[in-house]
């Protein structure tokens, strides 16, 4: 695991916000913000969770994300899988992820991969 994929695990685990990672002209850096309630999170951070966890899902063979892993990494209860079916259709709408073909069709037991898998 390189260096941005063991910074965006520890963000995960710290429960932090997504990392933010900028592109200069000769140097690539990662803001990180301090822990964050769900309800705090802006749009683009949500969004920018889900891609990272999915990615993190992916690349460490964990398996594909689920709305049950998004809400795990979130830490809300089962209850707010409405809320997480949100932010996934919103991530997929950005063009970050996509449904896992071997998923099947029915949404209620949808997995998702990085658009790139």
């Amino acid at each position: 695991m390189g260096g941005i994929d063991r910074v965006v695990k520890k963000a995960e685990v710290l429960q932090l916000s997504a990392p933010d990672f900028r592109v200069g002209f000769e140097s690539t850096s990662a803001v990180i913000s301090g822990p964050k309630k769900f309800d705090e999170l802006s749009r683009d951070e949500r969004i920018r969770a889900c891609y990272q966890h999915c990615v993190i899902r992916y690349i460490t063979s964990s398996g594909p994300m689920t709305n049950k892993s998004l809400r795990d990494r979130f830490k809300l209860p089962e209850s707010k899988s409405t809320t997480i079916s949100e932010i996934i259709s919103m991530t997929v709408g950005a063009g970050l992820i996509k449904q896992d073909s071997d998923s099947g069709r029915a949404r209620k037991f949808a997995r998702y991969v990085p658009i790139w898998a």
